[in-house]
């Protein structure tokens, strides 16, 4: 029995299908640039608007980021990868577009519909694909493949913020309407990108790979008044939310989305009030960042494989964490820009490592399903994060508040790092 849309054997390089999948993330991760815009619609010359309406549209997006996922997931596991890639990316290139039609003050609802509800859930519905795809193609190296993956979505912003920004200078007092050109791009890369997705055949292993490494302790011996048991990696969607494993993992993603994004939200302002930066500079900064948020995807990843998946969170969170302590403190902009290079590293990271690491705890058969209600964590952290730091730093400009906050939030996870073990599930046979 094969998997939807595999064939009896493998079509298709599965590296070709890896770089198309690179090619859907860098459109959906043009969310990551958001800051460019956020600082360009409270300008006076623009809107006008306050930080907390600005960051409206960007905290609605992340919060339907989890819905889409789950819906995407769900679909893709019954489905197929390629539907649900299509489907997902015209919806989030056609909020985008619709967004651009939002060119007033009074028109933030139509931005909130465009780029929050309908951009954020086709965001969701796409990004899940190549990341419980791709585990199936390459289960001899999960954590780096996967980090690829999500490294895409990472360097997203790296092609969107001086692009946004060089868009938005053509006509400063409407910035919305860089949007248009934008989303007529992700359109066309998703289409091109999703076309080639396509699962492999089931229990496909490429050649060579060695067997994975059991995560779970061997069952116990039977004996002669004891049935045969089995020790399975695989579980349901239903089975994986049984476990405290499934809620301890989704908590450590929140508090390293919570740590990050509450950075990512506010990088472009915190340049130029902080370490004094102009605002193209801090543009190209911005961009600049997004290099390491992929990069940080594909080390934190392949580095996961190697150490181990909870030692890896133990780094990302508490990297974090020290950062944001000092970054309100450095005034100059190298030293500044070290620090959100290291930030956005691990924010990254923490989205490169997750995937593998409930890849291990709970199996590949149903990670779409799986991993994507753990998205949950990113919607909480994106609305909590922004929300927070937005709150506290407001119109004081107090930024030394808000990052040590949200630093000590990310320097308590790693006390769930230390308690997180895997679950082993063990299967009753019938007696022989």
């Amino acid at each position: 029995m094969t998997s939807p849309d595999s064939s009896a054997r493998p079509t298709g390089n599965r590296w070709l299908i890896l770089v198309a999948a690179i090619l859907l993330q860098l459109a959906l991760g043009a969310v990551y640039a958001w800051s460019v815009f956020s600082k360009a619609l409270k300008e006076p010359q623009a809107f006008g608007w306050s930080a907390a309406q600005a960051a409206v549209p960007f905290t609605v997006c992340i919060g339907m980021i989890f819905v889409g996922s789950y819906v995407g997931g769900l679909i893709q596991d019954r489905k197929g990868p390629r539907l649900v890639a299509l489907v997902g990316g015209v919806i989030y290139s056609v909020g985008v577009i619709l967004a651009s039609f939002a060119q007033t003050k009074d028109s933030l609802w139509l931005l909130v519909l465009g780029y929050g509800v309908l951009g954020g859930f086709g965001l969701g519905m796409g990004y899940i694909v190549p990341i419980a795809m791709l585990q199936k193609w390459f289960p001899d190296k999960p954590g780096l493949i996967t980090g690829l993956a999500v490294g895409g979505f990472g360097f997203g912003a790296v092609i969107t913020a001086p692009l946004g920004q060089a868009l938005i200078d053509n006509d400063p007092s409407v910035p919305t309407k860089a949007f248009l050109p934008l989303g007529i791009g992700y359109l066309v890369a998703v289409l091109i990108g999703g076309s080639f997705f396509r699962n492999p055949p089931a229990g496909y292993r490429p050649p060579g790979a060695p067997l994975p490494a059991a995560d779970e302790p061997a069952a116990p011996a039977a004996d002669a008044t004891t049935p045969p048991v089995a020790v399975t990696t695989d579980y349901t969607t239903a089975q994986a939310l049984r476990t405290p494993q499934w809620y301890l993992l989704t908590a450590i993603l929140t508090l390293s989305v919570v740590a990050g994004i509450s950075f990512i939200g506010v990088a472009a302002s915190s340049m130029t009030d902080v370490a004094g930066m102009s605002a193209a500079g801090a543009a190209t900064l911005v961009g600049v960042l997004g290099l390491f948020n992929g990069g940080g995807r594909i080390f934190w990843g392949w580095i996961s494989d190697k150490i181990g998946k909870m030692p890896a969170f133990m780094g990302i969170l508490g990297i974090q964490g020290v950062c944001l302590l000092i970054l309100p403190h450095a005034s100059n902009a190298v030293l500044f820009a070290i620090l959100a290079a290291a930030i956005y590293t691990c924010y990254g990271g923490g989205f490169g490592t997750m995937p593998s690491t409930a890849g291990r705890f709970f199996g590949v058969t149903n990670a779409g399903a799986i991993y994507g209600l753990m998205l949950i964590a990113w919607s909480i952290g994106g609305v909590i994060g922004p929300t927070v730091i937005t709150k506290i730093i407001g119109a004081e400009k107090a930024y030394t508040a808000g990052f040590t906050v949200v630093g000590i939030i990310a320097l308590a996870g790693i006390l769930l790092t230390l308690v997180t073990k895997p679950h082993r599930k063990v299967e009753v046979a019938e007696k022989v």
